[in-house]
């Protein structure tokens, strides 16, 4: 059984009507799609504000400086209250300086007892 070509060929059904076919040769048919351009929106250009500078002001001549004057004393301040903690520290600093002042040859509460005087003198602000 033999197939044969038919030679007679059947039309192309009809294109969309934005397209449009063109034929260049008997054997190649080109068909080119007609595109509507994109609308194109102007933009409002960007304005860019510069930063407003204030005008310049003439400089003024610089005065004469006064002699200063002499540097009075501040006022003493009262020495601040510690903590019960911390004066607890304070105390037990102090007592082992004593006891390795003394070689530790007394005994701890002598040290602790010497040690509260002297931290009590400090912080009233009285001299011995």
């Amino acid at each position: 059984m033999a197939t044969s070509k038919s030679t007679t060929a059947k039309k192309p059904a009809p294109k969309p009507a934005a397209k449009k076919t063109t034929v260049t040769s008997k054997a190649t048919a080109k068909t080119a799609t007609t595109k509507k351009p994109a609308a194109t929106v102007k933009k409002p250009a960007a304005t860019v504000k510069k930063p407003t500078t204030a005008p310049k002001k003439p400089v003024a001549p610089v005065a004469v400086k006064k002699p200063a004057s002499p540097v009075k004393a501040a006022p003493a301040k009262a020495p601040a209250i510690p903590s019960p903690e911390q004066r607890y520290r304070m105390v037990q600093d102090a007592a082992y300086f004593i006891a390795e002042k003394n070689g530790f040859k007394a005994g701890s509460m002598d040290y602790w007892i010497a040690a509260e005087a002297e931290i009590t003198t400090l912080l009233s602000g009285k001299k011995k």
